[in-house]
C-alpha cells in the first residue's frame, strides 16, 4: 500500500513543478535555464515540464479543485519570481493547501482504491504550515 507521501511525490509534487515552470515562462518571460537554476534542475527538465512530458497528472487537471489549485500556482510563481519566497516553502504551502482542500485523499483513493487516512486530509496537523501572507 502506498503511502500519502508517496501519492504526493509521484503525482503531486511533479504537477506543482511543471505548473509553476509554466507560469514562470508564460506569464513571467523567464528562459527556462533561469527556471531550472530556481527550481535546482536543468533546463532540459523544465523543457520536459513544459512540453507535459513530466508533471502530468489527470487526477489533478481533471479534478473540480483545478481551478482552485491553479490560482495558488499563480501566487506562488508571483512570488518566488520577485523574490518574496522560494520554491521550497511554494511547494509545501500549494502541497497543504491541496491537503486541505480534500484534493490528495481523493487522489489516493483513487490510486490505491482504499479510504485515505486522515494525514492525507490534513486533519491531523502534520505537515501543515501557516501562511505568513
Amino acid at each position: 500500500m502506498k503511502t500519502p507521501c508517496e501519492i504526493v511525490v509521484w503525482y503531486v509534487l511533479p504537477t506543482i513543478r511543471r505548473e509553476i515552470a509554466k507560469e514562470m515562462v508564460d506569464t513571467y518571460h523567464m528562459k527556462q535555464a533561469d527556471v531550472g537554476r530556481i527550481f535546482g534542475v536543468t533546463d532540459a527538465a523544465i523543457s520536459q515540464y513544459l512540453k507535459k512530458k513530466r508533471g502530468c497528472s489527470t487526477l489533478i487537471e481533471e479534478s473540480r479543485f483545478y481551478p482552485q489549485f491553479l490560482e495558488e500556482i499563480k501566487r506562488s510563481a508571483k512570488y518566488i519570481v520577485e523574490e518574496k519566497s522560494d520554491i521550497s516553502v511554494e511547494m509545501c504551502r500549494i502541497c497543504n493547501f491541496i491537503k486541505g482542500l480534500g484534493l490528495l485523499a481523493e487522489i489516493y483513493t483513487e490510486i490505491t482504491h482504499s479510504p485515505a487516512p486522515a494525514c492525507a486530509m490534513g486533519r491531523d496537523g502534520s505537515c501543515l504550515v501557516s501562511s505568513i501572507r
